[in-house]
């Protein structure tokens, strides 16, 4: 039987060893401290009961429960382990040759993933298109892989150079990234990228995502019945869907790359790490609601403990050689330990033990933050770049993003709120667009004589319908003519279809051609 707390592993320039979890965080007696910098590789069982590491010489095996020495092999070259479910077979990886049990037989195959669930093992395949022809996704149930029926689904799409295939934890259904490395359009840098459902019943779907712009994570629940996408350009989406694909809970927009559900699928971490500031955000997906929103600055690595209540965030090596440790947090934000590794020394791997499902029971999840003996750190807020001219002028509360808040948060109708800068404008342009429409539906009716323009605007002595100038008047109405068809492409748009370059580049001239309108109209 494994220990009540699972143990962490430490693997760096210091050597290798391991180190007792919450809440005492001592060096543990389970294994001796191996001491240099030849340990390339070590792994837990399934169920945490046995570890294995390499050290340069030989690969050994423990009983994590009564600390004893199982077996050790001399292979000094391997550099990967992994356990079989049962703790019966111990693979090991280096420069090798391989024997076939069974074979599919599928011409260009580009990749493939195991289903991670037990028998029946399934698998899926990718094949890219060529000369016309789509690329396809197709699932198998091994040993099946022949006949022109064994395949139990498949889909197949276009603009895919590569794609990665995730399965759920009962293997019922993939998810496919399909990834262009070009995007034609011009819209992002990062290429073109679709999200599609299939499941082993045959049934697929593209996952339509509301915001333009690159996948950035795509994760399952463990429950196998919903999935969460981070998604668009900055400031990012993440949304919730079930297995009709149909969106069920929408987070807004914010700085984040990255989803973590917890193993018993009742939290979920949205987080912000590499590029972004390591912002993170937990949420109760049961009720949807926000429980924390600590920073892990500088993070590198982030992994939920087998508990399900507590958080590891880490910064490695060679990913940032400078400010190396490691962090473990409860999910309501307070960390609980943090070891700073000297600055002379590394931090390679940090990783928790495995345990099997059922172990550790889920809990009611608590709102408040948990009492720590670690002093809290303000995260330092980074302020924006100011131009010398303004810098002794008052700031404004000006931002380069307009975020959305999750759907739970956002005004409902009767709540009465300032609106932003942005649907102000837009406000302001469809009450104009009305006026105009009104008046110039008075303009074309016999019996009602044309407002005269006020005396305060002297220029402007005739209506906005006609200058009496038919060269002018065949101008404005070629400018509205355009205006027309650039709000339709903008509603296009904003119902997700993908716009071509030449499109993109006419609402671009939306503000200069409204410029020419109004200087047309206003006689200049």
């Amino acid at each position: 039987m494994a220990p009540s707390t699972p143990l962490l592993t430490v693997r760096g320039s210091e050597g290798l060893y391991m180190v007792n979890g919450p809440p005492h965080f001592t060096e543990s007696t389970v294994f001796p401290r191996e001491s240099g910098k030849n340990c390339k590789t070590c792994t837990f069982s399934k169920d945490g009961t046995l570890f294995a590491w390499g050290n340069g010489e030989k690969i050994n095996v423990i009983n994590v429960t009564n600390k004893g020495l199982l077996h050790s092999f001399d292979l000094p070259k391997a550099v990967c382990l992994e356990f079989s479910p049962k703790n019966t077979v111990l693979a090991t990886w280096q420069p090798y040759t391989n024997t076939f049990a069974n074979k599919l037989h599928l011409k260009k195959i580009n990749d493939f993933v195991l289903s991670p669930a037990l028998q029946p093992y399934k698998v899926a395949v990718y094949v890219p298109g060529s000369k016309g022809a789509p690329s396809f996704v197709r699932l198998y149930q091994y040993p099946n892989f022949d006949g022109p029926h064994a395949a139990l689904a498949n889909k197949s799409f276009f603009k895919a150079d590569k794609v990665t295939m995730l399965w759920n934890k009962k293997a019922t259904a993939v998810l496919v990234i399909a990834s262009t490395d070009v995007d034609k359009t011009g819209a992002s840098y990062y290429g073109e990228q679709t999200l599609h459902y299939i499941a082993t019943n045959g049934e697929s779907a593209v996952v339509q995502l509301p915001k333009n712009g690159p996948i950035y994570d795509v994760v399952w629940n463990s429950s196998s019945t919903e999935f969460c996408a981070v998604y668009g350009f900055m400031p990012a989406k993440a949304t919730i869907f079930n297995l009709k694909c149909d969106p069920v809970f929408d987070f807004g927009t914010g700085p984040r790359n990255a989803a973590y559900y917890s193993p018993h699928g009742h939290i979920l971490v949205l987080a912000g790490f590499g590029n972004l500031r390591g912002q993170m955000e937990v949420w109760d997906v049961k009720n949807y609601k926000l429980i924390s929103k600590p920073v892990a600055s500088d993070s590198t690595y982030f992994a939920w403990c087998p508990d399900g209540e507590h958080i590891l965030t880490a910064t490695c090596a060679p990913r940032l050689r400078v400010n190396n440790g490691y962090k473990i947090w409860h999910y309501t934000g307070a960390v609980l330990h943090k070891y700073d590794v000297p600055s002379t020394a590394e931090l390679w791997q940090v990783s928790w033990q495995p345990f099997l499902d059922g172990i550790f029971p889920e809990k009611a999840i608590t709102y408040q933050a948990v009492s720590s003996d670690v002093p809290s750190e303000e995260p330092k807020v980074a302020t924006a770049y100011r131009p010398p001219a303004l810098r002794n002028k008052p700031v404004t509360n000006s931002k380069l993003h307009e975020e959305e808040p999750p759907q739970n948060m956002k005004p409902q109708p009767g709540n009465e709120k300032p609106l932003s800068k942005t649907a102000l404008k837009n406000q302001r342009k469809h009450e104009a667009k009305k006026a105009a429409k009104q008046e110039a539906r008075s303009d074309k009716s016999p019996d009602t004589a044309p407002t005269p323009a006020p005396q305060s605007t002297p220029r402007n002595t005739v209506s906005q319908s006609t200058s009496g100038d038919p060269e002018i008047d065949r101008k404005i109405k070629n400018l509205k003519k355009k205006l027309k068809a650039i709000e339709q492409l903008k509603e296009q748009a904003a119902t997700g279809k993908q716009l071509e370059k030449n499109q993109l580049a006419k609402i671009q001239k939306e503000k200069a051609l409204l410029q020419e309108l109004e200087d047309l109209e206003l006689g200049i």
